[in-house]
């Protein structure tokens, strides 16, 4: 026996309209239509479904057996069809976020935070990108959006602005190089540099700075937390390099000054990195909108 969604929807209908007139106007089908479909499948069955000298119209034991089933099958299947409307129009689905900024966690839990507000039924989770190749898991979909500071050229993926920051110095207002205007690489010989556990070469003072001029601190000691960092650098035991905006963000005391990398700064530009395909997804949109107004409010602080 070959059963149809159609043929579910048709033994609902009758038994819900108690008649084939009405039933065929709820399914936008002429009453001849919604009869040679009702004989077509009770051929099928073998069995009548409808006590026809009935008014109104009933349904025989078997029809009522097939009635049970539309009635636990169809309500399924239109909310199948409502998550997929919802999928189509970009209201629910899929953001796994990838950060390949290890301070970005700062200023990305507040993004997150409001977004979820207005889109509770977008699946959001973060993973730390400096822990693998963010980049090819974009492209394979195991991640959806990736932010980070070193924009390529990849077929299918989209990078757009989030915003600029400088890298600057931190160092203790003791410190001897707390002195000068700007901090250039050879001033790094002979200290400790502080910095998040990550690669050198994801770490905008040895990529932008150390790495092109040849120049190793002394030594490099890690720490988790933007809070640690500074707490190390206000007691003296280091220095370190970090964006702006963090070292306003976390304000944790007054014992430790900022100064430029060089004397005309090094500027630094934050993506967020998105298959094409996705890019016009709403909530995609509205999730770079409220990065962008997060971002401003560090800048302005």
């Amino acid at each position: 026996m070959h059963i149809e969604f159609r043929h579910l929807r048709t033994i609902k209908a009758i038994h819900d309209c108690g008649g084939l007139a009405r039933a065929a106007d709820q399914l936008n089908i002429t009453q001849s239509a919604l009869s040679h479909q009702i004989k077509g499948l009770e051929d099928q069955a073998g069995v009548e479904l409808f006590v026809r000298r009935s008014k109104p119209m009933k349904l025989s034991p078997a029809g009522l057996r097939l009635l049970r089933l539309a009635e636990q099958i169809l309500p399924q299947v239109e909310s199948m069809q409502a998550e997929f409307a919802s999928l189509r129009d970009g209201e629910t689905g899929r953001m796994h976020i990838a950060i390949e900024c290890h301070a970005c966690f700062e200023w990305l839990f507040p993004v997150l935070e409001e977004f979820r507000k207005a889109w509770g039924d977008v699946d959001v989770d973060i993973r730390p990108g400096l822990a693998f190749d963010a980049m090819p898991a974009l492209i394979r979909e195991e991640v959806d959006l990736v932010v980070s500071s070193d924009p390529e050229d990849i077929p299918g993926v989209e990078f757009f602005e989030l915003f600029d920051y400088d890298a600057v110095f931190v160092a203790s207002r003791t410190h001897e190089l707390s002195k000068k205007p700007f901090v250039e690489a050879e001033d790094f010989l002979g200290q400790t540099l502080i910095t998040y556990p990550v690669e050198k070469t994801r770490l905008d003072v040895f990529s932008q700075l150390l790495i092109p001029a040849g120049v190793e601190p002394a030594q490099v000691r890690q720490a988790e937390l933007t809070a640690v960092i500074l707490l190390l650098v206000a007691s003296n035991r280091g220095v370190a390099v970090l964006p702006d905006w963090v070292v306003r963000e976390v304000k944790y005391n007054s014992d430790y000054v900022t100064r430029p990398l060089t004397k005309d700064g090094i500027k630094r530009r934050l993506y967020a990195a998105i298959r094409s395909e996705d890019a016009e997804k709403p909530f995609m949109k509205e999730l770079i909108k409220l990065a962008k107004i997060e971002a401003r409010k560090l800048q302005s602080a």
